[in-house]
């Protein structure tokens, strides 16, 4: 693919494997404990902004899923410019996208999290952590990895 097919696949990944995660996240938590997705999405803001971000409305909301979808950016990058140099990465996305999905899970929630201003949490609930896991595993990182292939099938370095 040429140059400008990578980061068209980029782009495409970092949005399927955001949408995909976030939707996942408005539904598992509105069935879980009736949280609408405004205070889902305000609860992403509050890793920036603080317990200040539950009464930002619809505005803070927003800069939630725009924080998502730059996570999800980020990550997706990552994952792209290490594949660049690293062609084994794109040989089997299931399997190298599983184990990215579970670095990225790992990442986020003993790292990223508790750094921000949302801070350390008490442990989930196992069921909760089992979710999460698969979720990262195959509807974040196997996105990613399969765009990785496709991007760079045809040996763009």
């Amino acid at each position: 693919m040429a140059r400008r097919g990578w980061g068209q696949a980029l782009v495409a990944s970092a949005l399927i494997a955001g949408t995909l995660d976030i939707v996942y996240a408005i539904l598992f938590s509105y069935f879980r404990s009736g949280t609408s997705p405004a205070r889902l999405l305000q609860s992403v803001a509050s890793g920036a902004l603080g317990r200040d971000a539950f009464s930002g409305g619809t505005p803070t909301a927003a800069a939630g899923l725009g924080f998502h979808f730059l996570i999800a950016f980020i990550i997706t990058a990552i994952f792209f410019a290490v594949a660049a140099r690293v062609p084994a990465l794109t040989r089997r996305p299931v399997i190298i996208g599983a184990l990215y999905g579970i670095a990225v899970y790992l990442v986020m929630n003993f790292g990223v999290i508790p750094l921000s201003k949302i801070g350390p949490r008490p442990r989930p609930a196992t069921f909760v952590i089992v979710a999460g896991v698969l979720v990262h595993m195959f509807l974040v990182g196997v996105p990613i990895a399969s765009g990785a292939r496709r991007a760079f099938r045809t040996g763009w370095r």
